[in-house]
């Protein structure tokens, strides 16, 4: 059984859409999918019904925008109640945070002498929830201001890069209990990855996990070989939940095709057994 537990669609900054997404899943040989999209679960009604029709079961999530000790942190939530209404505030305030930086990173970008407007995001992010910095890139790479969403994150969107403003996000040690009251299991995502560096140690995780944290995403393309081996030493430690994924983007990200790193059938059974029962 092959199992992708972290994928993106249109829904927020993939470059699928919902149906297509599960449809590639299951041209791609897995048997699981995961439909993450970002701090959104708009997408979900869509893929069920791709699902359905060709076969291959889908797995209802989302990553929601955290932070901890003042650094951001991803937080993979599966299996939650998506009318649940503490967690749909929780994720309107996020989503209205990527909506109301946009204007800021467009000012920003104009002020460093590209030509950019609200309009070219907007035209990016066609049916997503929210724009965002993946849609300001794909502005900025039709626009010919860069190759790709890589060189756009590196050279303007990342922290201290000019084009980079600050956003609302969840306090993580707010946010894993309210997944768990809305009957979804907790995952951090990519702990190790993006820049290097990380607030999240041992002590972190074991404290985290006191407060319903059930897993970690251990296989994972920004992970090394050596900070997998140490990741899964912490969840054995710890006894949570490893996960691998792809973080699939479509065209939004090189190098994270769909089942490029899978979650072990056992993992996953247990992984889904932690949830509430779905209706």
């Amino acid at each position: 059984m092959r199992i992708d537990l972290h994928t993106h669609s249109s829904a927020s900054d993939g470059t699928d859409s919902p149906a297509d997404l599960v449809r590639e899943a299951k041209a791609a040989g897995l048997d699981v999918v995961a439909l993450t999209d970002h701090d959104a679960t708009s997408g979900w009604a869509e893929a069920e019904q791709a699902a359905d029709e060709v076969g291959i079961t889908l797995v209802p999530g989302l990553e929601i925008s955290t932070k901890f000790r003042h650094r951001g942190v991803h937080l993979l939530a599966y299996l939650p109640d998506p009318t649940h209404p503490s967690l749909v505030t929780m994720l309107d305030r996020i989503l209205a945070g990527r909506t109301e930086r946009t204007p800021a990173i467009v000012s920003a970008l104009q002020e460093h002498g590209i030509e950019i407007t609200e309009d070219d995001v907007r035209r990016e992010a066609g049916g997503s929830v929210a724009a965002g910095r993946p849609h300001v890139a794909d502005a900025l790479v039709r626009l010919g201001v860069v190759r790709d969403r890589t060189h756009a994150f590196d050279e303007l969107l990342n922290p201290g890069r000019p084009g980079y403003r600050n956003r609302y996000a969840a306090e993580l040690e707010d946010m894993i209990p309210l997944v768990s009251e809305a009957g979804g299991v907790a995952v951090i995502a990519h702990p190790w990855g993006r820049h290097g560096g990380t607030v999240l140690d041992e002590e972190a995780f074991a404290m985290l996990k006191e407060i319903g944290l059930a897993g970690i995403e251990v296989d994972h393309q920004d992970h090394s070989a050596e900070l997998r081996v140490r990741l899964r030493g912490i969840a054995a430690e710890l006894d949570l939940v490893v996960t691998g994924s792809s973080d699939h983007h479509g065209l939004g990200k090189v190098d994270h095709d769909l089942g490029v790193n899978t979650t072990d059938p056992e993992q996953y059974e247990r992984l889904v057994s932690l949830a509430a029962p779905r209706p």
